[in-house]
């Protein structure tokens, strides 16, 4: 009877272990999909909540503490009860700390600790905890995180910070091949390929296989679409590809889901701001006075093309040959090969926030339109009168609507300073740098 009696007690110590396992999984679904009961206007409710039920969580779990407080699997479910909560816990990392060291196999320990060291800005030890875990089995979450880790740490140089997002990429691609049913994962990689196109030459394919996998993310997982970091990081990338209806709609939707998060509602705000000024200023063209235009527009002719008149001009596409101005108004939406945009300055836009330096061009004709310009250093610019010529550029109608505002205007959009030619000189080496995004540390 004696020996039932002792064959049963690891049983029961199971048991008991697996229900305050279950208590801390109801914990984390609780959290990750709050929006499936609750409306988003109690948003603002949804931190507070969280932090109720973990100590709710955490009180069963201190009911049991004397009975299994030397047990590796209960030092685990107290480390996730208080990972729950968004900041670093000296207490959570004492549990976890001790977890693993009972029991060195516990992936879970290993990838909840390197959470914890994440939050608490060690990303050395986060990525050892990680690669302990992997060392043990290979899993989706420790994949993933180390994706995240890698994107963050510090490089030597340009070419190694190239290799740490590669690895980065193919980390969380990996992630996804042993869950295609993980939101979190999709999204994961998707925040990756948005750092390989900053990274490596702004590819558009690697555009659209961000976009993909963040609409893969919400496919595969209700709780993804509920994620305001998804929506803020997706429409930072919409708004670079001047999409900004999405963009809009996108960093609307990411501070409705966190009331608490200001950057959003501060994109939205200055994304808006900038539109109504672009719109404004081409509809007053710059307000440039009558006399001092037709100054301006006196001296523009065809010796103004400066290198795109040679017939050895390489044009971004590679086309080799001169090129024949064109009045704005006779352009074509998308891209007009073998041809060139010849026009004087009206005005420039120093926006918060900017992703392109924006002025307004008036070709001869007197038509007006604006050109964003990317990847240019904080020193470069454009001054009212300067003679500006685009080669082969990428006409495009933007028509905004959001929140009762709405805007309609035409552009061209120019990837860097050095495919111009102002005042008859394509700008200097130094007029260009690469523009890059940044995520809410914690936001992944």
């Amino acid at each position: 009877m004696a020996e039932g009696e002792k064959s049963a007690e690891p049983l029961q110590d199971k048991s008991e272990l697996q229900i305050l396992k279950e208590l801390v999984d109801e914990l984390y679904d609780f959290r990750d999909c709050y929006f499936e009961t609750h409306s988003v206007e109690e948003a603002w409710r949804k931190q507070s909540d969280t932090a109720q039920e973990m100590q709710k969580t955490l009180k069963k779990l201190e009911e049991k503490e004397d009975q299994f407080k030397h047990k590796a699997e209960f030092l685990l479910q107290k480390g996730r009860c208080l990972n729950v909560a968004p900041d670093f816990s000296p207490e959570a990392e004492e549990c976890l700390s001790r977890s693993v060291k009972l029991e060195p196999g516990l992936v879970d320990g290993w990838n909840t600790l390197g959470e914890q060291y994440w939050k608490k800005g060690d990303l050395i030890g986060a990525k050892n905890c990680f690669t302990g875990a992997l060392q043990q089995s290979k899993n989706k979450v420790s994949l993933r995180n180390l994706s995240m880790v890698l994107r963050q740490s510090p490089a030597a140089d340009s070419d190694a910070h190239v290799k740490q997002v590669m690895e980065s990429v193919a980390m969380a691609r990996e992630a996804v091949q042993l869950d295609v049913t993980d939101g979190t994962t999709w999204y994961i990689l998707g925040n990756a390929y948005v750092c390989l196109f900053f990274t490596c030459g702004q590819k558009p394919q690697l555009s659209q296989q961000a976009l993909s996998a963040y609409a893969q993310s919400e496919k595969v997982d209700r709780a993804a679409s509920s994620y305001p970091e998804l929506h803020f990081n997706r429409a930072k990338l919409f708004q670079y590809e001047e999409m900004y209806g999405s963009a809009l709609a996108g960093y609307s939707r990411a501070a409705a889901l966190d009331p608490g998060w200001e950057e959003p509602s501060e994109r939205e705000k200055q994304l808006l701001l900038y539109l109504k000024n672009v719109t404004e200023l081409l509809q007053n063209k710059g307000k440039v006075k009558a006399r001092r235009l037709r100054m301006m527009l006196s001296d523009l002719s065809t010796s103004t093309l400066g290198p795109c008149a040679s017939p050895h001009f390489r044009s971004p596409t590679g086309r080799v040959g001169s090129l024949e101005a064109r009045s704005i108004s006779s352009l074509t939406h998308g891209h007009n090969v073998g041809l060139a945009a010849v026009g004087k300055v009206v005005f420039s836009l120093a926006s918060e926030g900017r992703m392109a330096f924006t002025f307004g061009m008036v070709d001869s004709e007197e038509s007006y339109i604006v050109v964003m310009v990317y990847n240019t250093a904080e020193s470069w610019g454009v001054l009212i009168g300067d003679t500006v010529v685009i080669p082969e550029p990428q006409l495009k109608r933007n028509s905004v609507t959001h929140k009762d505002e709405s805007f309609d205007f035409r552009s061209i959009r120019v990837d860097s300073p050095l495919l111009l030619v102002v005042n008859g000189k394509k700008p200097n080496a130094q007029s260009q740098i690469a523009a890059s995004v940044t995520y809410k540390p914690q936001s992944e």
